[in-house]
């Protein structure tokens, strides 16, 4: 009887069943945004975003540090994080959602809705992203982009400041996951 189960636990432990891994995961994903004003356009990239993908559950959740963002210009960067994002106090944004009817069982590229909260700032909306996902053998990226109002994640302009921001802010994003081990 010991040996059965010591044959078992062999079989099981160390055995390729060939289990394909339903998440994924990308510790590098890009995320940038750019805001169009009349003085100087505003525009930054952030190349350290980390996002998980289930594909058995269509679940996503991005996480990324508001300081990591990089600007073409060090005052830009101080502005972003001191007095519009305040990193200190709010040092992530996140995005939890749900990839609507995706198949990961087709090939090629789908263009799917996801649908999430998006906290920044402190403040969480609910919003909806088109979003381009493609299989690429054993791999996926997904890629898209949104807009943002200022005025919905309470971010305060100085009134002086108000006509040289934009109050509605372009976001792109690319993820290339890799699957996740554990």
């Amino acid at each position: 009887m010991n040996k059965i189960i010591v044959l078992l636990f062999l079989l099981t432990n160390f055995a390729d069943f060939d289990v394909k891994s339903d998440q994924f995961i990308t510790r590098q994903g890009q995320v940038s945004f750019f805001s169009y004003t009349s003085v100087e356009n505003i525009e930054a990239k952030n190349n350290q975003v980390l996002s998980i993908i289930d594909l058995s559950k269509n679940e996503i959740a991005v996480s990324m540090l508001m300081n990591a963002f990089i600007f073409k210009k060090s005052l830009m960067h101080e502005h972003f994080n001191e007095s519009y994002i305040e990193s200190d106090l709010y040092p992530k944004a996140t995005f939890e959602g749900r990839i609507v009817d995706f198949d990961p069982l087709a090939t090629g590229a789908q263009t799917k809705m996801i649908q999430g909260a998006l906290t920044i700032h402190g403040i969480t909306k609910e919003i909806e992203i088109k979003t381009t996902i493609q299989d690429m053998n054993g791999s996926y990226l997904l890629t898209g982009d949104f807009e943002v109002a200022v005025k919905d994640f309470d971010i305060k302009i100085p009134p002086i400041l108000a006509p040289n921001i934009a109050k509605i802010i372009s976001i792109t994003f690319r993820f290339e996951y890799r699957p996740y081990e554990k």
